[in-house]
């Protein structure tokens, strides 16, 4: 009875090992997939990170050193894609418009340019052109942030390939001590003949 439960142990055991190596090939797909991807467009993007002579270096302190590791490199990675994301394009537009948000702008614009004549005077010619340099750069650094968060599903995707050919190799492992349990147990149950 030990023998035959060892046994069926050790095969469903197999099974998951069988189940936990697709999944690690699977993930390790997806691992390079994402990462090549995010590599790709990030590169055909062209976008150098910032230097000291292209605008690093009039950053507030933090910004400025979150990007220095970066710096003078082409974006082909996620984390530079957040840095310049958080830390450069953020920056520049909080300058832009006094700390207001793409919306906010949009709603004066609305509210205060809606006929031609207004739509004309100075103040509003101002918000027209905020309104564009906030919408390109809200949308440039929304694009920047999800392929940064494509790139981290990557990595993530990545550990659990390593996680699921660990459990495979360890469920392999244990099915094949239950199956060597199972011979043992089988010879120490079948009777002795006398002699």
């Amino acid at each position: 009875m030990r023998a035959t439960l060892d046994r069926l142990i050790s095969i469903g055991g197999l099974i998951l090992a069988v189940v936990l190596l697709i999944a690690g090939g699977l993930l390790t797909y997806a691992y390079f997939f994402i990462t090549n991807e995010v590599h790709d467009q990030l590169a055909a993007q062209k976008i150098t990170m910032p230097t000291d002579q292209t605008g690093l270096a009039n950053l507030p302190a933090a910004d400025k050193a979150a990007l220095e590791p970066y710096a003078g490199q082409q974006m082909t990675t996620g984390s530079q894609a957040k840095a310049y994301a958080d830390h450069y394009i953020a920056v520049h537009l909080s300058e832009a418009a006094g700390g207001k948000t793409y919306s906010e702008v949009s709603n004066l614009y609305i509210q205060q340019c809606s006929t031609p004549n207004a739509a004309q005077t100075a103040p509003c010619q101002t918000l027209a052109g905020q309104k564009q340099t906030l919408f390109q750069g809200e949308t440039l650094r929304g694009l920047l942030l999800y392929g940064y968060a494509f790139a981290t599903m990557g990595t993530i995707a990545g550990y659990g390939a390593i996680a699921a050919f660990v459990g495979a190799v360890l469920m392999l492992i244990l099915a094949l001590l239950g199956f060597r349990h199972a011979r043992k147990a089988k010879a120490s149950s079948e009777p002795v003949a006398a002699d």
